[in-house]
């Protein structure tokens, strides 16, 4: 996607794009070259530059914009902006350190003397802890396809073969989301060639397009073979055992995208009797929590999630001593 299509496509509705913007088409530019964010980053970025845009200049003006006659009034009047429309805190954070990545990078290419959303005083955002599954809950929900596929009566043998394909499917999804933390954009992007099931690795794609290695538990091995076996039987993705198919696949046979992944996790959740509100990203949550409470090192965990920050995934201590405090209000007489 190009800088002109990543502001139309965000803004399809309106006369202008912001990539119609020299800067702002740059900006965009460096971020998917230089930094290779996603569509979907690269688009809020977009979002955000033409917000600010439309306030500093009405919404009339139309591109180039003076972006280097902004001064640190234009940056707090666009922070007063989003918190009187009701945007919460962490909304506000974002979208300022959108703004002021634009002008670090402006800065950096001599193309502004100032910086006006460097030092803003952000709003706090309250800290809010993940929620986990406990060890019994994700093994009850990693059980449910087994289980729902003995329940299912079919006597269409087209039709049994599918459920057979969907029950082995779902387990090697849930599986893999549990023993390896990985994000569900990162499990539906796999082929098979990323796997070695001898090994047990997977090579994933995470974010900024870089690549690590997840061990893959014997649990999570078994699901797959099962899980390529049936694929491979009803023929899904051609006929040619080529190891670049999609190691998951939807109804109408093609690759199985991160939505229907988790509606796929909350049929299971429900049928498992546990909070259908959750998402996929729960099992990457239990994943981590339940390492650092069996003793994994903080280092360990953070390469195993692809974290760039040791403070992103500090957070899970936080988790594990929660419910460590829990454990010990429950089990000690004088707690």
């Amino acid at each position: 996607m190009d800088s002109g299509e990543a502001g139309k496509k965000e803004m399809a509705a309106f006369p202008w794009a912001i990539g119609d913007d020299p800067l702002a088409a740059e900006f965009i530019r460096h971020l998917e070259t230089e930094r290779n964010a996603s569509a979907h980053t690269v688009a809020a970025y977009a979002a955000d530059l033409r917000q600010f845009a439309e306030l500093t200049w009405g919404a009339e003006a139309r591109p180039p914009f003076a972006w280097t006659a902004c001064d640190r009034f234009a940056a707090r009047r666009f922070l007063a902006h989003i918190q009187r429309g009701g945007g919460s805190p962490a909304t506000a954070r974002r979208k300022c350190s959108s703004l002021r990545a634009f002008y670090k990078y402006l800065l950096r290419e001599e193309r502004a003397a100032l910086n006006p959303f460097a030092g803003l005083a952000m709003p706090r955002t309250e800290r809010r802890l993940p929620r986990v599954l406990s060890m019994e809950e994700a093994g009850r929900l990693l059980d449910t396809p087994k289980r729902l596929l003995a329940d299912a009566a079919e006597e269409d043998p087209k039709r049994r073969r599918w459920l057979e394909y969907a029950a082995a499917r779902d387990a090697a999804i849930l599986e893999l989301l549990y023993s390896t933390g990985m994000r569900v954009s990162e499990l539906t992007g796999l082929t098979e060639a990323r796997l070695d099931l001898i090994s047990g690795v997977a090579r994933v794609l995470g974010k900024g397009k870089k690549e690590r290695l997840c061990p893959l538990g014997g649990p999570a091995i078994r699901a797959l073979r099962a899980a390529l076996e049936a694929r491979d039987a009803l023929g899904l993705g051609g006929g040619a055992r080529s190891r670049e198919r999609p190691l998951f696949f939807g109804r109408k046979g093609g690759r199985l995208d991160p939505r229907t992944a988790q509606r796929i996790m909350k049929r299971h959740l429900r049928a498992a009797g546990l909070n259908p509100e959750l998402s996929p990203h729960a099992l990457r949550h239990s994943f981590a929590t339940h390492l650092l409470d069996a003793g994994a090192d903080l280092r360990s965990v953070q390469e195993l999630l692809g974290h760039a920050s040791l403070s992103t995934t500090q957070l899970y201590t936080h988790v594990s001593i929660g419910r460590m405090k829990e454990v010990y209000e429950r089990a000690h007489p004088r707690a």
